[in-house]
């Protein structure tokens, strides 16, 4: 997955002039029942639960007026890096701002019988380095001041 410059922008601005990110800069994440795709921008923009075959939780990634996302992203300009943890499906978006690092970690737990029938998707934040900023979007709407 390449590096890129993101600034703090909507999601409409930071994607190419067709509105969409390309399916290039995004990784894969999966529980072994279905998956989301998760751009370098802090995006989800593909999930469907709790099956390969089920519904969409989130589709910008086909409709990006009106499917749906789930973004995390820095406040300040950032260069971004997305890479797996070694012998791991855990995704690592990282990133690198003029005064501070952050990554976003994303995974799906697959495990046994009990846990088949709970389908989680994990996003965690880490600020490496303080004063990286950080604006969430989706589920929390949060936003830093």
């Amino acid at each position: 997955m390449a590096d890129s410059i993101r600034s703090p922008q909507p999601r409409s601005e930071m994607a190419n002039r067709s509105g969409y990110l390309p399916v290039s800069e995004h990784g894969l994440i999966g529980d072994l029942h279905t998956v989301a795709l998760v751009g370098t921008n802090g995006t989800i923009d593909w999930h469907c639960s709790p099956s390969f075959d089920a519904p969409s939780v989130f589709g910008s990634i086909l409709d990006a007026d009106g499917g749906g996302c789930f973004e995390l992203a820095a406040a300040l300009p950032a260069k971004t890096r997305q890479f797996y943890l070694p012998d791991t499906n855990v995704l690592i978006t990282r990133f690198l701002a003029e005064n501070g690092v952050g990554e976003i970690q994303d995974f799906m737990p697959a495990g046994g019988a009990a846990e088949a029938q709970r389908h989680r998707l994990i996003r965690r934040v880490h600020l490496r380095q303080p004063d990286c900023g950080s604006q969430r979007d989706g589920a929390g709407r949060a936003r830093r001041p």
